[in-house]
Order: structure tokens, then sequence, then C-alpha cells
């Protein structure tokens, strides 16, 4: 595998997927860290001339008027750094500190950082050698995710525990294995440390990754359920979708069609209704919107993963330090609180299919997907208090929090977005929509069964005959627990689309 350079300008998210997953190197170029040292001179230049320069030689936060006196900027950046390493549980995976120090090391080589190049080669190290702070996931309020930062950077000069090959281990034990000595921080070191939204970057990154999953595993279950229903295709045609005009909308239909490619439901509409509910016929629609906002939200992300998230902001080319307000993330925000609201229409439909399912007025199948019709075997009945429950939950859980704060810093840091919070929220929906979906493929691949006999789609067939091997047919009652479980690693695996062809 290929080192990936890091120069400030063009991380993709691809990119950080095989860094945090696949475990790529990274390099940065030179160029970046030429760009970074001329960062640092201004900075020791205005050092020199005394000029104030918030985080530098001047406190932060209330005590943004208190003097750093150059003797002492080894031991007030190490104090910045112990005094914001307050984080409680539970504690970041390893994939989400991977993202934040490559975020982060990619941000600062943008230039306006004013790291030093050791700093900058500690993160490239810790990458490389596979040496993990750990750090509890809470504490930020969303005007850069100081606390996480910090406690990353506490690794760094020695002071933090690490995962180290498999294991937690003394941060000084792991760089001294590694030929690395704990850092020397010099002025703004520790500002520049701590003052990034790398956090929500980074869990912004992963959290794109398991929706694009869980969107086409919805298209997917979708797919079987159609099967299962007997339901129509029509809305799905690309002459109907196209005349809507929204390409993610198309985009989705279009992969329903190609995994429904072959199915008995191409056959003619004899047997069917002339227009199914809604759940069934908007599902497309509801999965492309969600893929719009995907986009935007993506699109914020690639913006703010080549930029400066800084405060102060280095201009190394004016050869001036300016105070900003680079580490406002309300832009990502905002969309991940909008991508929570259409997570939950997709709950909401996969809900609604549900209960159709169940319905013999809708499937002409057995009440509750019973293999008698109910007369010894009660089927699918009280698991809809299940599904219910999760999809009130994500509705709770849909609610904003980037309006909830207080100010903070001697009233000065009077904004916040809640970032973190608001990201952490997305993951809970999505896992709970992993249960949601798992359910609904139950009734989806029960109602195929039933109906007997009928040609499934190439990739849908395939699918719903790997789910088999998983899950085998509900021909009595049974602890559904452990049917509803193993339904869940199907989707968080992506298990069906791989054995349909589509990863």
């Amino acid at each position: 595998m290929e080192k990936i350079i890091l120069d400030g300008n063009s991380l993709t998210l691809d990119q950080i997927y095989e860094v945090v997953y696949d475990g790529a190197c990274v390099e940065i170029s030179e160029e970046a860290l030429k760009r970074a040292e001329k960062a640092k001179h201004v900075l020791y230049r205005m050092v020199d001339s005394e000029t104030p320069v918030y985080g530098t030689n001047r406190g932060v936060g209330w005590n943004k008027d208190r003097k750093v006196y150059n003797e002492y900027f080894d031991q007030y950046n190490k104090n910045l750094l112990r005094s914001h390493s307050l984080c409680v549980p539970p504690y970041c995976t390893e994939e989400e500190i991977r993202a934040v120090m490559l975020i982060r090391l990619n941000t600062a080589l943008y230039g306006c950082a004013g790291l030093s190049t050791e700093v900058l080669k500690r993160y490239r190290d810790f990458l490389n050698k596979r040496i993990h702070p750990l750090v509890p996931r809470r504490s930020s309020v969303g005007e850069a995710d100081l606390a996480v930062n910090a406690m990353i950077g506490m690794s760094m000069i020695g002071e933090n525990d690490v995962l180290y090959k498999g294991r937690p281990t003394d941060s000084l034990k792991a760089m001294e294995t590694e030929g690395l000595k704990p850092l020397v921080l010099g002025p703004k070191d520790g500002l520049g440390i701590v003052s990034s939204n790398s956090q929500a970057a980074a869990m912004t990154a992963l959290l794109l990754k398991e929706v694009k999953e869980l969107t086409a595993n919805s298209n997917l279950i979708y797919c079987i359920g159609l099967e299962g229903l007997n339901g129509q295709i029509q809305q799905l045609d690309k002459s109907v979708t196209e005349a809507k005009g929204f390409p993610e909308q198309t985009e989705c239909a279009r992969e329903c069609l190609a995994m429904l490619e072959g199915s008995y439901l191409f056959d003619g509409t004899e047997g069917k209704a002339l227009q199914d509910p809604l759940s069934f016929r908007d599902s497309a629609f509801i999965n492309g919107s969600i893929l719009e906002c995907i986009r935007l939200l993506e699109m914020s992300l690639e913006q703010h993963l080549n930029h400066s998230d800084d405060n102060p902001c280095v201009l190394p080319d004016e050869g001036r330090v300016s105070v900003s307000c680079n580490f406002e993330p309300l832009n990502l925000v905002l969309k991940a609180e909008m991508l929570n609201i259409a997570l939950n229409h997709m709950s909401k439909g996969a809900c609604h299919r549900i209960l159709k399912l169940a319905d013999p007025d809708f499937t002409g199948l057995p009440r509750f997907l019973s293999p008698d019709g109910g007369k010894t075997v009660i089927g699918y009945s009280t698991i809809q208090k299940t599904f219910t429950s999760l999809d009130t939950e994500n509705r709770s859980l849909a609610n904003p929090s980037s309006m909830d704060f207080l100010a903070l810093s001697g009233y000065i840091e009077d904004h916040a977005s809640n970032a973190v919070l608001a990201l952490e929220k997305s993951f809970q929906i999505v896992d709970n929509l992993r249960y949601i979906l798992g359910m609904e493929l139950m009734h989806a691949a029960q109602a195929v069964d039933l109906r007997r006999n009928y040609k499934l789609g190439k990739c849908s067939g395939k699918a719903f005959r790997e789910y088999r091997k998983i899950v085998p047919f509900l021909d009595r009652d049974r602890k559904l627990s452990v049917d509803i479980q193993n339904s869940y690693e199907a989707v968080k695996n992506n298990t069906l689309l791989k054995a349909g062809g589509w990863l």
C-alpha cells in the first residue's frame, strides 16, 4: 500500500478510510513542512518583538491578557494540555483517534496553525507506528474539540496512556520502544494541538461511511420486502423519477431496479395492488433524500479537511497573526442534524413496511407471517414493540442540539455548536436503524418464503439465500432476540450487500 502524502490541501475521504481502517502510512510533503516552518517563524518574530499574540505569549480564554514569558514556553504549553485534559467516558475507538490525528495533522499543514515541525512529525509517527492515545470521547461543546485534542497532546509529552500493539501502555514506554522522545513544546504548540475541530470532523468522516452503507442496506432490504409483498415497481422507473428531477432519488431508484434485476416483479401486474402503501412507494425517494443530505455534509467536510480551523490564524505570506473564529463548525453541525432528521424518515418508513408485511390485508399472507396462520405459531407479533421503541428513541435523538449552550469562560465564549454531541446522536440513530432494518429483513425474508416459488432478483436473491444461512425460516416460535441480533450483525457487516455482489 502506497504512503499517503499530506499537504494540507488535498486529503480525501477515501484516503482517511485507508489510514483509519487499512492502516495506510502517511508522509508530510516537503512544501507543507516549509509552509508550516514559515508560519512558526512569524510567531517567533512576534514573540521577539513582544507583540501580544493569543495563546503564544499571552494566555487563552479568560486569561487572554496574562503574559507568558519566553523561558516558560514549554511549561506553559504543557500546563495548557494538562488543564484541558478533562474528558469523560466512553472512550474513543482506535479508528476515531486515528481519524482525529490524521485530520488535525492535515489542517495544521494548511499553514495557519504555527505548530512546530516536531509536533507535526509526532502526529505522523503516532499514526504510522500505531500509537493510539487512550482518550474519553465526551467534553466538547463544539467550538474546537479542546479536551480530546489535549489528551492526544498529553500522550505526545508522555503523560497519557496509549493503546500500543493492542494493549494499554504508558506512552513513555511506547515512544521509547519506537525510538521517540517526549515532545518539548514551543510558542503556541499547546494551543495549536488543542484548538481544532478534528474530533467533530473525524466523527463526520466515519459517520458518512456508515450512513452510505446503511442506505445501500436499506435499499436491498426494501427490494427483498417488495418481493415478499408482490409489490409494484413502476415508481422506480427511470422516466418517472427523472420527471421529478432530483438526481439522488433517481440514483436510489436505479439501484433498487438493479438489485431486483431478473425478479418476478418485472413479469406483470397480476395480483398486485394498483398502488402500494407510501412506505413502499416512497422508499427510494426517502433514501435519495438521505443521499442528498450526505452529499451536502460531505461537501462541508471536504472543505474543512483542507483548510485551517485555527485561532489565532497565522498568515505566513502576510507575516502576521489574526484573531479568528475559524474553529466554528456550525456548517458541519447543521447538515449533520439535517441528516439525523432524514434518517428518522428511513426509520419510520422501515417500521411502516414491517407493519404492512405482517398484515394479511396488504400481503395476502398469514397474519404476523405465521407459517400456519396463527393456529399454533404466533410469529412476528410482539416484535412490533421492539422496533417501535427504537424508532421512538430515534425521534428523540433527532432533536437538534446546536442551539443548547451556556456562556463560558467569563462570558467570553457565549456561542457553541455541540458538534460532537450531535454526531454522537447520529451514530446512535445509525445503530438503532441497523436493528430496525434487521427486523425489516426478518419480515421481508419470511414473506418471500411464504409466497413460495417466485423468482427473485439476481442481487436480492443472492442476498436472501445468504441471509437464510444466518437466520432460518420461522417455522415455529423461538427466542427472536437471537434472530434480531444476527440480522443486526448482517446489516452492520454488510453481509447481504457483499453476497449480492454490491460491495
